[in-house]
């Protein structure tokens, strides 16, 4: 398989070695571009690999059997539409979001061309871990990719692009507000004090804050999420003891907040 990946960050990098270290891909061919040219010298450079200059990419008649989109969430329209024509097989996209890669994949690609949207729901030094895939022309290539990535360990489910995005906005874009915001909110204390909860919720903290900034900010840009839980916080701050008792019934398991306004 003729590899190219989009992107030579740690998600690049991490789709590179599970395609190159699948047993049941033959003659795995991998090549990193990036707008960084450095970057994707480096990652090359660690792997039997080739690091080629994004504009001689687009600009070459030569096309690759599976095109790997990493790169940030609000890249990804205009990365499809640049290397749709070296997409000869197939191109995947592991950006974190999944209406618009697939829309775009649409608009772009050949019929023919298989695509489809993953989402790995870890960073790269956690694998494995659960994979979210939208599969929205399925064969071969994507499906050996699929199995590359369950042979490394990881459990990849099916899912739609709406449900996905929609779920993104609680696991991503509120969990991260809500424990950014209490990290921010929160004063140095000594560790004597902490809780079960706050220390928990420390080293989620440590967490969140261990990854890159721009990272982040994509996330928060990309899914509504934030503001659901600056207002639930507004709500609990301000509640008397009823009102209070009620949020934390719902809490406790009787539906979600957003629930409870519908």
């Amino acid at each position: 398989m003729e590899l190219l990946v989009v992107g030579a960050g740690e998600m690049g990098r991490w789709i590179a070695d599970t395609v190159a270290s699948a047993e049941a891909i033959t003659e795995p061919a991998v090549s990193f571009t990036d707008l960084d040219v450095e970057r994707a010298r480096d990652a090359a450079a660690d792997r039997d690999a080739r690091a080629l200059e994004a504009s001689a990419v687009t600009a070459t008649a030569d096309g690759f059997e599976v095109v790997c989109l990493a790169v940030p969430i609000s890249a990804v329209p205009d990365a499809v539409a640049a290397y749709a024509d070296v997409a000869e097989g197939a191109m995947i996209d592991v950006s974190g979001a999944m209406a618009e890669p697939i829309a775009a994949m649409r608009d772009h690609l050949d019929p023919d061309v298989e695509r489809a949207s993953l989402h790995p729901l870890f960073a790269p030094p956690r694998v494995p871990g659960n994979v979210a895939a939208v599969v929205d022309r399925d064969g071969p290539r994507v499906t050996a990719v699929l199995e590359a990535i369950e042979a490394g360990g990881n459990d990849v489910f099916e899912t739609t692009p709406a449900e996905h995005d929609e779920a993104m906005e609680t696991v991503q874009a509120g969990a991260h507000a809500a424990i950014l915001a209490w990290r921010l909110a929160g004063a140095d204390v000594r560790e004597e004090f902490h809780t079960p909860v706050s220390a928990g919720l420390e080293d989620l903290a440590d967490t969140v804050t261990e990854g890159a900034p721009e990272v982040y900010a994509e996330i928060q840009r990309a899914f509504d999420g934030a503001d659901d839980v600056a207002d639930a916080a507004r709500e609990i701050a301000e509640a008397d003891a009823s009102a209070f008792a009620e949020l934390y019934e719902h809490a406790r398991g009787e539906g979600t907040e957003r629930e409870r306004h519908e």
